[in-house]
């Protein structure tokens, strides 16, 4: 995967909900980055554990079809990833 520039903190303030989240999937595989929320649809992107990402921590949307929540990456890739893997509730 190519090597990103880091967001500073005074562009990440004016993201409105965005926050500073570290990937974490509980596991040795990478968190899934998908093209809208929820696991049937396309994966775009892969983060491995430890990666720093920027979520906007506002955008979570349920999914009845996989039954998980799932909330907009803003950086380092643009796409969906699965709450629990940066730490943020599902209903």
């Amino acid at each position: 995967m190519a090597d990103f520039e880091e967001i500073s903190d005074e562009m990440l303030e004016m993201v409105v909900g965005g926050a500073r989240r570290i990937v974490n999937t509980q596991s040795a595989s990478n968190a899934v980055i998908r093209m809208n929320p929820g696991a049937q649809y396309a994966q775009v992107n892969a983060l491995p554990n430890g990666r720093s990402v920027e979520v906007d921590v506002d955008s979570g949307v349920f999914n009845e079809t996989d039954g998980r929540t799932w909330y907009r990456v803003i950086w380092p890739v643009s796409g969906w990833i699965v709450g629990r893997s940066v730490g943020l509730p599902e209903e």
